[in-house]
């Protein structure tokens, strides 16, 4: 059984300093990080807050995404693929279920769709020129609509690898929208090609 919140708190206390900062993280002194550890200090450890807050749209009532559920640059009858905008590096894509789900309550088909579009989607994120990698990441605290993430890694800059890529997308300078939204069409017909769906125009 996980550790109460209570528990975890104070497991995680018991490495803190005496103002509450846990040491360094492992990842900042790998070669891809974007910081160098000397001036780096970590935010004081917090206590639990519960409840934990409700996130955005978690009963769909006053989901967002819902009310957007035909927009995007691709669609099928059960998802839609966006482009975001204003991103540092080459492309960032969204993919949502049209309808109201989260990822522990799709039903096994659309889980199963999830599973070939996103394979579809990685390969043809990749095959863009000079975009070496397409990561896939799955957050949730936000909001309660099912969204993953599709990061484009540009060929070449191997400090960029790995985890550290969403961050270094904060940092960089916004990429060229009119080449980001062309890759982001060529993305989107390659999916019409390959799954089927249509293209839609953007919002």
């Amino acid at each position: 059984m996980a550790l109460r919140p209570d528990e975890f708190h104070e497991h995680a206390l018991a490495a803190t300093d005496d103002d509450r900062r846990l040491p360094l993280a492992r990842m900042t002194m790998w070669d891809i990080s974007p910081f160098e550890p000397d001036g780096l200090r970590v935010t004081p450890l917090r206590p639990p807050v519960l409840p934990e807050p409700p996130r955005h749209g978690e009963n769909g009532a006053d989901c967002d995404a819902c009310g957007m559920r035909d927009e995007g640059i691709w669609l099928d009858d059960h998802w839609r693929l966006i482009r975001i905008a204003e991103r540092g590096v080459p492309l960032v894509l969204m993919l949502l279920p049209r309808d109201h789900h989260d990822l522990a309550d799709l039903p096994d088909a659309l889980a199963a769709e999830l599973g070939v579009l996103t394979k579809h989607l990685t390969g043809h994120v990749q095959a863009l020129p000079h975009v070496a990698r397409a990561h896939v990441y799955r957050f949730g605290d936000g909001g309660a609509h099912l969204h993953l993430w599709f990061f484009a890694r540009p060929e070449g800059q191997g400090q960029f690898w790995g985890s550290w890529l969403p961050v270094w997308d904060d940092l960089l300078p916004v990429y060229p929208e009119d080449v980001a939204a062309a890759d982001a069409a060529t993305v989107a017909e390659a999916l019409v090609a390959s799954y089927g769906g249509r293209r839609n125009a953007p919002a």
